[in-house]
């Protein structure tokens, strides 16, 4: 990945942080949110898909309430965030609205994307609100997510989202102007990076501690990017003060520090998937899906099974195998083993009509599947 190949990047998860969205905590920088709103409609009408991730819930329940200082306590940072998650999302809605386009709120938390379940839930959900040219708006669920508000920050559930809808690319818009080899607030001669691995541990020694930058700073910036390597995304930082600057970024201008994974975004992914994968049971496929898997990277359909082996749920690894036992894949399933003896040799456009509900057309989508061998 180098910058000229974002004009490219099909899908975009852009991160803009609490100090950026509430004016260093002054209340919500309202012309700035509209600002990013006006740059993420054009890129969204220049054919790329966005998820937004904003923080800013606690700060602005802090201003909203009159608080004079950030809460210590986790109930009262609960209770903040749930009265300035209104205002950020409000924000954004009116933002997006004057164009014409329609916002989403998704909350989560970690625990979300680490659930298989709830992971091929929320992936299903952005991908639809995607592919509906809605733009979704993440945050942390911080009303409940108390070790997140504690020790966490957003950078790390963006690079989460990237790994989740396999993005091209991150884009973590902060105060700085990016990564620098000294901390530039107390060395002049601090310069800027413009370019590295996203693997590169020297990075961490250049990074230096939070302050202006949020609860994790600039390290927990890195450990997002090499989070995001892991599914092939690239990540910028930059300064999100920058004037246009998403769209600069996006068109390959020298902005920020761009980081870059080491593995080709397919094989990162797989990977990643790779490391999770604990069979829960067995699909065994006709020839023609075998056929299919092996050699045209299409996803599994109930037309090409024959039969399943063990009891497992939505989101639970099976293995894909011939009818001689000879492992094909692996993969994520999008249907209990229950309904995959309903629906096995049966044509896609019959699953509503087979379990009563209309769910994917895939049994493992192919970006969940990883061929064995």
């Amino acid at each position: 990945m180098k910058r000229a190949d974002l004009k490219n990047s099909g899908w975009l998860v852009v991160k803009i942080g609490s100090s950026l969205i509430t004016n260093n905590g002054l209340g919500l920088d309202l012309p700035a949110i509209e600002n990013w709103a006006d740059q993420l409609v054009t890129l969204q009408r220049r054919g790329h898909k966005l998820v937004l991730v904003s923080s800013g819930a606690v700060a602005e329940g802090v201003a909203r309430l009159g608080l004079k200082s950030r809460p210590r306590a986790v109930h009262l940072q609960q209770a903040a965030a749930a009265v300035g998650q209104m205002g950020v999302i409000q924000a954004y809605e009116s933002c997006f609205s004057r164009h014409g386009v329609h916002a989403a709120q998704i909350l989560l938390t970690h625990e979300d994307l680490s659930d298989r379940t709830r992971y091929l839930n929320a992936r299903s959900t952005l991908i639809t609100l995607l592919d509906m040219a809605v733009v979704p708006v993440v945050n942390e669920n911080d009303t409940v997510a108390t070790a997140e508000l504690c020790f966490g920050d957003n950078d790390t559930l963006a690079a989460l989202v990237a790994n989740l809808i396999n993005a091209d690319a991150m884009i973590l818009l902060t105060d700085q102007q990016g990564l620098y080899n000294a901390d530039p607030r107390l060395d002049a001669g601090a310069e800027l990076i413009r370019e590295a691995s996203a693997d590169d541990r020297s990075l961490q020694q250049m990074a230096g501690a939070g302050g202006s930058l949020g609860r994790g700073g600039m390290l927990t910036k890195l450990s997002a990017a090499r989070l995001a390597a892991r599914s092939g995304a690239c990540t910028i930082i930059a300064s999100g003060r920058e004037p246009e600057v998403l769209l600069r970024i996006v068109q390959g201008d020298q902005v920020g520090t761009l980081l870059i994974p080491e593995r080709e975004p397919v094989a990162a992914r797989k990977q990643w998937l790779a490391g999770q994968l604990k069979v829960r049971g067995r699909l065994i496929l006709d020839a023609g899906a075998v056929e299919v898997l092996k050699n045209s990277g299409r996803s599994l359909l109930a037309v090409g099974i024959r039969d399943c082996e063990g009891r497992f749920e939505r989101g639970e690894v099976v293995a894909c195998v011939d009818q001689a036992g000879q492992e094909i894949a692996r993969g994520l399933v999008n249907y209990s083993s229950a309904d995959i003896a309903v629906l096995k040799g049966q044509a896609s456009t019959r699953i509503e009509e087979l379990l009563g509900y209309s769910g994917e057309p895939e049994v493992i989508h192919r970006d969940n599947m990883v061929l064995s061998g």
